[in-house]
């Protein structure tokens, strides 16, 4: 009789683990088929929800280009860093609303991130970049309109 009862707890603790896993493994397959679909169909959606647009003229580059001559600045550590900018705006809108920002917190936020950055951060093509992405993350909050397509430096002097 004990033979019996140790004989059946075995059996329904195997079927027990038996159905735990086949649910695991059903519910693994069905995870893993909707996280993983067709991806020659993503590729389509993909394509479908992104927009053509025709790149800017030159012309319209230049008109909604907003240059900035000569920002002169320390740097932490004591360096003297003199830098200018040339901001690509969305459109004329956008143009025309950076333009009202300019003197004031355009130019107080291109100050202040450079106040808080050393010469080696912004030397070489890397530091460009960081410096840029920078201005991009903290002055495109600030309008409203649109946003800055790119930014370019076009003059930097150290001292």
């Amino acid at each position: 009789m004990f033979k019996n009862k140790v004989f059946i707890l075995v059996v329904s603790i195997l079927i027990a683990i038996t159905l735990i896993l086949t649910a695991a493994f059903v519910l693994w397959n069905f995870m893993e088929k909707s996280t993983t679909s067709d991806p020659t169909k993503q590729a389509e959606d993909a394509v479908a929800s992104v927009k053509p647009t025709k790149p800017p003229t030159a012309e319209e580059v230049k008109a909604n280009t907003a240059i900035i001559k000569d920002i002169a600045t320390n740097l932490t550590g004591g360096n003297v860093v003199k830098i200018s900018f040339a901001f690509e705006l969305e459109d004329s809108d956008t143009k025309t609303e950076f333009d009202s920002l300019l003197d004031s917190a355009v130019k107080g936020t291109i100050v202040q991130v450079l106040n808080d950055m050393t010469l080696e951060q912004i030397q070489g093509s890397k530091g460009t970049d960081a410096l840029t992405s920078t201005l991009m993350n903290k002055i495109n909050p600030l309008l409203q309109k649109g946003k800055i397509r790119q930014i370019w430096i076009t003059d930097k002097v150290f001292n």
